[in-house]
């Protein structure tokens, strides 16, 4: 199965022209006063679209769909395109990646703005903890909430949406896990931050890992090979560390020939009931032999569909290979994240290492119905490469995302709410499936107008502003110029004031790449507009 449906071949080409679509967003997280939340059994739904209130007016998603035009956004006065044909529905697929907001991070502290084919808003929005009510077993939670966003109160709200799986479990609770480390040591990782980075996070991972879990390790150059079959750690954690210690930097990057070798030994060490993955570290700086990522994995398709192994990207290096990891983990059923140093080693294979290997979902995809009584206009910010047909939202045979234990996701919009609106504003519901059974199941959560009215920097959710400044912030670096958005200025004294009421790491690292970035774009502070009725006092 592929997470990409036919939406996403389009949708990658109108990344660069989203940015100028959101005006005064609207953020749904969180559990909201209005919120409401209910469960249902999938198979007395399957084949129809969530359920949208009856369309009564030409309010509907900004940007023209399957080719048709749209008026320029610039006689409109608010950075939002007018929309073709009406649609209240906002269908996609579940992603919990990080790496382009860890790689943005790298790349301004390396003095350099990020390329803005790199920046996908979801993945910095999803990199910040949300605090949203989780479940107690598998499944979701459903948390939607949202503030005006406008001058003046304004007319354009953030709203957002959270999904949260259960809590990750302890060390000790999760399954055993099977995995095959697939290492890049072309000519192009020799450096202590690529190739000598990857030792350090692979020494770590193998102090973290039980006994009864299992390593095998491949390599791979010009040519792949397996320098460790499948082994158990315990009794043998010296050889996984002399193994790992042993790897030198070669020649040419083949991408293609180490990803076939890794599910070849993943294959054969498989383990029932134990959480089996393949483990890529590169920079993915393809050169040799098959450099595309789906004839890569079209290779190794039997070894996903029937053995349920997926695929965990791990990127490092200054110069990285952003579009080819992201689209082999996403063709391979997995995610991606990037490291820059011991510290973030330490956090994705010791802090995050369970939400990493084991799943709570498959095929878990999102449908947001808006309310035409109340809503004029919306936008999902982000999620251009996971969009999905609205049609396809009850059809398992189309891929979703994959999510495990103590992951969370936020899907923000733009939403523009019609003159004295009052009432119902939209319905979120995702559908995912069981990873063992394959049943389908759906959870939903409501947000009305009360839930918006509040202002967003005005005592709102402090964790709802911080969604707020790293998605202005992703906005802005891919050229957005987002009418009415802080400057990059304002978005860095945002986030300080916010990284000292929460006193979490995470957010003055935020500030600190925004004040970057305002210092490489000269200290103009602009986002390319920052005017109109959607600007923001």
């Amino acid at each position: 199965m592929e997470r990409r449906t036919r939406t996403h071949g389009r949708a990658r080409m109108c990344r660069g022209v989203l940015g100028l679509l959101l005006a005064g967003g609207v953020l749904l997280t969180g559990c909201s006063g209005e919120g409401t939340g209910s469960k249902s059994s999938a198979s007395d739904r399957r084949g129809a679209p969530a359920p949208a209130p009856a369309a009564t007016g030409p309010a509907a998603e900004s940007g023209a769909k399957d080719g048709a035009k749209e008026p320029d956004a610039a006689k409109k006065g608010d950075g939002l395109k007018e929309s073709a044909p009406p649609d209240y529905l906002s269908t996609f697929a579940l992603d919990v990646d990080t790496a382009s907001y860890g790689y943005a991070r790298r790349t301004l502290a390396d003095g350099r703005l990020p390329e803005p084919r790199t920046v996908r808003p979801e993945e910095f929005v999803n990199s910040f903890r949300q605090g949203y009510r989780r479940p107690e077993g598998n499944g979701f939670t459903v948390s939607v909430d949202g503030a005006r966003a406008g001058a003046g109160g304004g007319d354009w709200s953030l709203v957002r949406v959270g999904l949260a799986t259960r809590a990750a479990p302890s060390r000790a609770e999760r399954p055993p896990a099977a995995l095959t480390f697939v290492v890049d040591i072309s000519g192009s990782m020799a450096s202590s931050d690529r190739l000598g980075l990857v030792k350090t996070s692979l020494g770590i991972l193998t102090d973290e890992l039980r006994d009864d879990d299992s390593v095998s390790l491949v390599t791979f150059s010009d040519e792949a090979k397996t320098v460790l079959p499948m082994t158990r750690l315990r009794d043998h954690r010296g050889r996984i560390h002399d193994a790992v210690d042993s790897m030198e930097p070669a020649d040419s990057t083949n991408v293609g020939a180490g990803v076939r070798r890794g599910y070849e030994e993943a294959v054969e060490g498989h383990r029932e009931g134990a959480s089996n993955r393949v483990v890529l570290l590169s920079d993915a700086l393809a050169n040799t032999g098959e450099t595309d990522a789906d004839a890569i994995l079209e290779r190794i398709g039997s070894a996903r569909r029937e053995y349920g192994i997926t695929l965990f990207g791990v990127g490092v290096g200054s110069d990285y290979g952003d579009a080819l990891m992201e689209r082999l983990t996403d063709k391979g059923d997995g995610h991606t994240t990037y490291v820059a140093d011991e510290e973030q080693a330490r956090k994705v294979f010791v802090d995050q290492l369970p939400a990493h290997l084991e799943l709570t979902a498959r095929d878990a995809k999102a449908q947001v119905a808006f309310d035409p009584k109340t809503v004029e206009k919306f936008r999902l910010i982000g999620y251009e490469d996971r969009k999905v047909a609205d049609e396809d939202f009850r059809d398992d045979s189309v891929d979703g995302g994959e999510v495990g234990p103590g992951h969370t996701v936020t899907a923000l919009y733009a939403v523009r709410l019609r003159d004295g609106a009052s009432g119902h504003v939209a319905t979120a519901t995702v559908r995912w499936l069981d990873p063992t059974s394959r049943a389908a199941h759906e959870e939903t959560g409501a947000v009305g107008t009360g839930a918006v009215e509040g202002r967003l920097w005005g005592g709102r959710s402090t964790r709802l502003q911080v969604t707020a400044v790293a998605a202005y912030f992703a906005d802005t670096l891919r050229g957005g110029g987002l009418p009415g958005a802080p400057g990059l200025g304002e978005l860095a004294s945002r986030a300080q004031a916010l990284a000292a009421s929460t006193e979490d790491e995470s957010v003055a690292k935020l500030a600190t790449a925004i004040g970057r970035a305002d210092r490489l774009r000269g200290g103009r502070g602009d986002t390319g507009t920052g005017t109109g009725e959607g600007e923001m006092d």
